[in-house]
């Protein structure tokens, strides 16, 4: 995807301890980048809906994490990361995440998250709630399928 393809970004700038011996970040770094964004995402949200983005006690997690990479940040990299949610399922979001430097893409990657309900520990797919489904439309000014 191309940075006019995102409504929201977070940046961060890549801190010493996150750089490996060959001077570049250690792949699964990215990893936690694309989780700091998606917190910041979360944040926003919030913050648009008035506290409350629609999900009251339930509860999410990662079923799947996907990443290609383009080219490699480096220590003191500024990095603009990308999110949006790509499509809904009846109980999954495919979250798009894009990691650019300036105007070169670095890294793109798909994280899918299954809703639960209140009671997490069994794991069981929750339909996602359509208050938040229209939070998303609203905020990143799409339509989300269904």
């Amino acid at each position: 995807m191309a940075r006019e393809d995102f409504s929201f970004f977070h940046t961060l700038r890549v801190r010493w301890a996150e750089a490996d011996m060959q001077g570049v970040v250690f792949n699964a770094h990215y990893l936690t980048f694309f989780d700091v964004a998606l917190t910041e995402y979360f944040r926003a949200l919030q913050e648009k809906a008035g506290g409350n983005p629609g999900i009251g006690g339930e509860d999410l997690f990662v079923a799947h994490a996907e990443l290609d990479y383009h080219d490699s940040a480096r220590y003191d990299d500024v990095l603009d990361i990308g999110v949006r949610i790509e499509r809904f399922g009846r109980s999954s979001m495919v979250f798009r995440i894009e990691i650019f430097r300036g105007d070169a893409h670095l890294i793109s990657g798909q994280l899918v998250y299954v809703f639960t309900g209140q009671d997490a520990s069994d794991r069981r797919p929750t339909p996602v709630p359509d208050r938040f489904r229209d939070l998303v439309a609203e905020f990143e000014a799409v339509t989300p399928e269904t």
